[in-house]
């Protein structure tokens, strides 16, 4: 007489596993509860449920747009996109530097180098371009000069940070061939670790500078320079259909920026 043994079952969570699992989904549903709750303590409801109609009333006079305005955009176009791309060049004069002394590899301090130039990533991130700028408008006053180093100051962080990523993960083997041969610290750079990093350092260059054509129409808002001006200026007379005039530019810039850099990501890479 044979007998047949039941098979153990093994649970895919052991039971502390579950009982954590259930916890932080508790934890999660209670916090978005009272985070909802406190969104709307101050919400005033009558607003909100005429929101449909205004909305529909504004996009009813933004159409058709003023094509007749674009006369007047030429200039503050022209604006921002000197905004974008003097402050791209200045984000990445200073963002390479600062990239190498992050590298765990190429930093001459991992002590106290490194964690100086981390701060100053974290701390460009940190701070969106139009909180730069509004800072900026303050200190030297209000133009194209504040939009210019308000961009480039934002750009640092982020490119400083996909740099030197990308210099972490370079071929060790190619600068110990260097090293070998009694290459000095600058050749091992020039010759071993630029080459490998540079289709890295044109992408992230132009994916920022594609980034801040968008952040810089928006400048303007707050006395930068730009389109963000004329922006202002519109929704200040509530003409809304200037307003979809500058943003039809808007888009369009926009576009042809997303092409552009496509094509030298793709020309590069």
């Amino acid at each position: 007489m044979t007998t047949h043994s039941t098979p153990h079952i093994w649970p895919f969570r052991s039971r502390q596993q579950t009982l954590l699992l259930w916890l932080g989904w508790f934890s999660l549903i209670a916090l978005t509860v009272f985070c909802w709750k406190l969104m709307n303590e101050n919400t005033i409801w009558a607003f909100v449920s005429d929101a449909p109609d205004q909305a529909a009333d504004i996009g009813g006079r933004m159409f058709p747009p003023a094509w007749s305005y674009i006369d007047q955009l030429w200039k503050p176009l022209w604006d921002t996109l000197n905004i974008a791309t003097l402050g791209t060049l200045i984000g990445v004069s200073l963002a390479v530097p600062v990239a190498f002394l992050a590298a765990n590899n190429t930093t001459p301090s991992r002590r106290f180098v490194r964690p100086l130039a981390l701060m100053l990533i974290v701390a460009s991130r940190s701070i969106n371009s139009l909180i730069w700028a509004l800072l900026l408008v303050a200190v030297i006053g209000p133009g194209l000069l504040a939009g210019v180093i308000a961009i480039g100051l934002r750009s640092i962080g982020f490119i400083a940070k996909l740099l030197y990523e990308a210099i972490e993960e370079i071929d060790i083997n190619q600068v110990e061939a260097i090293r070998a041969t009694g290459a000095s610290s600058a050749q091992i750079i020039d010759c071993a670790i630029v080459p490998q990093i540079l289709p890295a350092f044109w992408g992230i260059s132009v994916f920022r500078w594609d980034i801040n054509i968008r952040e810089s129409t928006i400048l303007g808002l707050v006395g930068a320079g730009g389109l963000g001006i004329q922006l202002s200026a519109s929704l200040a007379t509530l003409a809304w259909n200037q307003v979809a005039m500058i943003f039809v530019v808007i888009l369009a810039t926009v576009l042809v920026s997303e092409w552009v850099s496509a094509k030298v990501r793709q020309a590069v890479i």
